[in-house]
């Protein structure tokens, strides 16, 4: 199965979306601000699946059990204990967050974070009628020299909120009828996530959660969101480590890393396959960036994805690469991808046979 879409830059939505939401949208998101606790509260027990395009069989959270026995709670405290030395992501880079130090990835131990909102610029699964319920995390540990969002996870941009607030967020999320809650670049505040999905959790969430990385996890952390997270949505950027290396701050384990964070993905969360509503509540959806040059090692890529996972894994074959930030001082990297080179990577796949390819249909 080959999927087209056409998508715009997650960008925009994140440095627009508030705008083009409405006015309605708009006075829902401000009343979250003060007072979250009364808005969770209200808005704990009275979702309607069905009016939020459920499928006719309600949906259960991978984290409602955890949630209920104690365990997601209790391995949010111990994520939050790690902090102290932190080693939540392969840079290992052991700064005590809770004195203020900032990690590599730029962050303390205070959770910050740009923007929530309805996305409808991601894939069409997540997207359905009501948009995915984005939640944009400040900050990143990757730190790739091309990041169309360089002013969030470099620059900062964002504002410091507490617990309660984010499971607010979720919650709100939710009430205004988006299909689920979708973390991006979550891995330095791993801790805050599960806590906050406690919370959240408590006074009625029920949506899938989407953990939206970039794929450069530590499988020994990943095990701690093993029945947490239904939906894995990583990058798989590059093969080669040196090319890793120079386009994401020295990111040489990245290959190695990222191929065995998806063969745990893959084993916690299997197949992506979307429900007879069209919307996807639990699997593993790999994306892949094409970049200039084949730089990316596009063609190794899927011929692992195919030898290692099922052949209908769903794969993201994306063609947006657009030379931002600092990419016009790499010249291999200093353009957009032809069609040509777009196209030579979708033959590929399918030679592989690989059938759950979703592709842009301008470029194919």
């Amino acid at each position: 199965m080959i999927n087209s879409n056409v998508r715009c830059s997650r960008r925009r939505f994140v440095l627009g979306g508030l705008a083009c939401l409405g006015a309605g949208l708009l006075g829902s998101i401000k009343s979250l601000f003060p007072g979250v606790g009364r808005l969770s509260q209200d808005s704990s027990c009275g979702m309607d699946f069905q009016g939020a395009g459920m499928s006719d069989n309600r949906f259960e959270p991978a984290y409602l059990k955890l949630h209920q026995n104690g365990e997601l709670k209790r391995r949010g405290q111990e994520l939050w204990e790690i902090m102290k030395e932190c080693r939540l992501c392969p840079r290992e880079c052991k700064k005590d967050r809770f004195k203020g130090i900032k990690g590599d990835c730029h962050s303390d131990y205070r959770l910050k974070i740009s923007a929530f909102h309805p996305h409808f610029g991601e894939e069409r699964p997540l997207v359905g009628q009501g948009g995915s319920g984005t939640i944009f995390l400040s900050n990143c540990s990757l730190k790739c020299v091309y990041c169309i969002n360089w002013e969030i996870s470099q620059g900062g941009a964002g504002k410091h909120r507490s617990l309660e607030e984010m499971a607010g967020m979720m919650l709100e999320l939710q009430r205004i009828g988006c299909h689920n809650i979708n973390l991006v670049t979550p891995t330095h505040y791993l801790p805050h996530i599960l806590l906050a999905l406690d919370i959240a959790a408590g006074r009625g969430l029920r949506l899938p959660v989407v953990y939206n990385t970039h794929g450069w996890e530590k499988e020994e952390i990943l095990k701690y969101l093993d029945g947490v997270v239904d939906i894995y949505l990583p990058d798989f950027k590059y093969w080669n480590p040196s090319v890793a290396s120079r386009l994401s701050s020295g990111a040489r384990t990245y290959p190695e890393v990222a191929r065995k964070a998806i063969m745990e993905m893959n084993r916690q969360v299997g197949v992506a396959r979307p429900a007879a509503n069209g919307l996807m509540y639990r699997g593993l959806m790999i994306r892949h960036l094409v970049l200039p040059n084949r730089l990316a090692g596009s063609r190794e890529i899927l011929t692992w994805i195919a030898e290692n996972l099922p052949k209908d894994t769903y794969i993201n074959l994306m063609s947006q690469y657009r030379p931002v930030y600092r990419a016009h001082e790499f010249p291999q990297i200093a353009r957009s991808i032809t069609r040509a080179e777009y196209r030579e990577v979708v033959e590929h796949a399918r030679s592989l046979g690989l059938t759950n390819l979703d592709v842009q249909g301008y470029w194919w």
